[in-house]
């Protein structure tokens, strides 16, 4: 039997449900909103506030200058130094001339837990 592993803060894994690149020490997929593993403390922290230092949202329109537009939402990372850490194209589509799409981006911050994995 092998020895469980420490959690270090950051560490990731994929979903098992999506895909999606996701912290070991998440319970619930931010992507996909599934269960990834048991946690018993759950409950206790789904009723304990999160700490969201960014929360952005807006709203595009066509602009009216072609029958069609299209459009590409692209999220990027950078360290203290400018450096990117990551940059990723999460979502394109089109306009038509009456439509508009409204994007949401939140950055959500919790305490990295001391747990075995």
């Amino acid at each position: 039997m092998a020895l469980p592993q420490p959690s270090f803060p950051g560490r990731t894994r994929p979903c098992p449900h999506c895909k999606a690149t996701i912290l070991i020490s998440a319970a619930v997929c931010p992507a996909c909103q599934r269960y990834v593993r048991l946690d018993p403390d759950r409950l206790a922290r789904l009723t304990s506030p999160i700490f969201c230092p960014l929360q952005v949202e807006g709203t595009i329109r066509h602009p009216g200058i072609a029958e069609r537009c299209e459009y590409s939402v692209l999220v990027q990372v950078q360290n203290d130094q400018g450096e990117v850490i990551s940059r990723h194209v999460v979502g394109v589509g089109s306009l038509g001339p009456t439509e508009t799409r409204t994007f949401t981006i939140r950055v959500e911050v919790v305490t990295a837990e001391k747990s075995v994995v």
